[in-house]
């Protein structure tokens, strides 16, 4: 793979040429990744005349631009509303949204912005020089790697439901059974469908993510006047540019916390089928295991929002790298690009990066060259989106309700998604008044299916083998890893307890 300081500065004057074009696409992808439902492949797919009529550098730059930018724009909903606008956002509700309510929207928003953008962009430069070496591990990430991977992401259940274990653990065996719901991955035999033909691919996650958490969200804002306490609601009444400049100090005194978790996005967007949802859930849970107040996590603290945001964007650059290297589109968002790839004629995989390797590394690039444009005109704006918190909740719950129905029918377009929407919405909404936790049965939601997948497929390649999942050095590493995380919170409980039984007794 050649790389030459002549290919990059060629690159980065081609997307500043084509500026204009990258605002238009970060404006367009910030606003369809804060409306739950419409994805940045939908958006995509709708303007497939427009990139199959231009070169294929311009194309690339546009989609690029837009699926960065959705990345980025999930965030927004998550923090102020409660409502994660794509599977990659939800974990930033468990921490945004509390400093939201607290009258810290603004620098919640910021501190998602600026860790979106040095996520994005250190990644970005990780894979523009190590490129060949990254690459690699996609041939290490076989169903064992993934069934411990996959298995870091539910322990977080655990950790969400610190307050009622109990309800916690019911409400992400919830999760697991609705993901089981659909035709099984090896003899297509349909399992908890109820004849309905709608459910044999498996209960649409969009539909579960607006019913639990936009309609049950709206159906609670109801009950109250604001979405803000009364001291939120007058610290958001007096909220200036101060804030913006706090939310930046907060960000990068935190710099090495959004590095580390940008990387874990990375090395999770590497494996084809992993998604933005898998690296956003790991990258929280290790953040609050390493954490020194692991406590305070799920109450409104700058970590809880970070460790999210940057490895949903540190996944951008993981998804295309199989696709440019090995041809194999890492989610729903770089198929759509191969397809366009494909029709203008580009010969995806090692020969890429010989016959023209300024496409390849183009990508990179552009993505840096986006995140700094959206970093510039997301800042400003913190100040006034953040005021959306003071509608009025009779106000603002029909119109959520109106725009994630919407958001519900048009993945698949089946009046079918509309009533299962608002049966998950009454889901979440008993959930959230009996206190079960819906971020544990949306983890269950998501994580359940792979998991599933995973298991059963490496059991077959196996012959029924269960010491499959211990034949893998690097699954192996990972089975240990995971033991340590597991044993880490119970070793430091242990040694708080007794440094305080000794202070009681000194």
């Amino acid at each position: 793979m050649n790389l030459s300081f002549q290919i990059l500065s060629d690159q980065f004057l081609l997307n500043f040429s084509y500026l204009w074009l990258i605002v238009i696409a970060t404006t367009i992808g910030i606003i369809i990744g804060a409306m739950p439902g419409f994805g940045s492949a939908n958006t995509i797919i709708m303007l497939l005349p427009f990139t199959l009529a231009v070169d294929v550098d311009v194309a690339m730059i546009f989609m690029v631009s837009l699926f960065v930018a959705s990345h980025m724009g999930g965030g927004i909903t998550s923090i102020l509303l409660n409502i994660p606008g794509n599977g990659g956002s939800a974990a930033t509700c468990l921490d945004g949204y509390p400093m939201a309510r607290k009258g810290l929207g603004q620098q919640a928003l910021v501190l998602s912005f600026v860790a979106s953008t040095v996520g994005g962009m250190v990644t970005a430069l990780l894979s523009i020089f190590l490129l060949p070496y990254i690459a690699r591990l996609a041939f290490y990430m076989h169903s064992v790697e993934m069934v411990v991977i996959l298995l870091f992401g539910i322990t977080l259940i655990a950790s969400v439901a610190s307050d009622n274990m109990l309800k916690g653990l019911i409400a992400g065996f919830l999760g697991l059974l609705i993901g089981a719901i659909g035709a099984d991955h090896i003899y297509s035999t349909p399992r908890g469908t109820f004849g309905f033909i709608e459910l044999y691919d498996g209960v649409p996650l969009i539909a579960v993510l607006i019913g639990v958490f936009a309609i049950s969200e709206a159906l609670i804002m109801m009950e109250n006047s604001s979405v803000l306490s009364d001291a939120g609601r007058q610290m958001m009444k007096q909220a200036g540019w101060k804030e913006t400049w706090e939310g930046v100090v907060m960000s990068f005194q935190r710099t090495w916390h959004m590095i580390w978790t940008g990387i874990i996005g990375l090395i999770i967007g590497i494996v084809p089928g992993a998604g933005a949802s898998i690296a956003a859930f790991v990258a929280y849970q290790q953040s609050r295991l390493y954490s020194k107040t692991p406590e305070k996590y799920g109450t409104g603290i700058p970590e809880g929002v970070i460790a999210p945001e940057s490895a949903n964007n540190g996944c951008a650059s993981g998804d295309l790298i199989p696709l440019l290297v090995i041809g194999v589109p890492g989610g729903t968002t770089a198929a759509v690009m191969l397809i366009v790839m494909t029709y203008h004629g580009v010969q995806l995989g090692p020969r890429l990066f010989i016959q023209n390797p300024g496409l390849g590394y183009g990508v990179f690039i552009t993505m840096l060259v986006a995140y700094a444009v959206m970093l510039f005109t997301t800042l400003p704006l913190t100040k006034y989106v953040s005021k959306l918190v003071l509608i009025p909740t009779p106000v603002l719950a029909p119109i959520i309700i109106a725009f994630t129905l919407v958001g519900a029918f048009a993945p698949r377009g089946y009046m079918f998604d509309l009533w299962l929407t608002l049966i998950f919405g009454a889901i979440g909404y008993v959930c959230r008044k009996t206190g079960f936790n819906v971020v544990a049965l949306l983890i269950g939601v998501i994580l359940g299916p792979m998991l599933e997948a995973n298991v059963m497929r490496a059991l077959r390649i196996s012959g029924n083998d269960p010491w499959v999942f211990v034949s893998s050095p690097v699954g192996n590493v990972l089975w240990v890893a995971l033991a340590v995380s597991l044993a880490i919170p119970s070793i430091v409980q242990w040694r708080r307890n007794r440094a305080a039984s000794r202070a009681a007794t000194a």
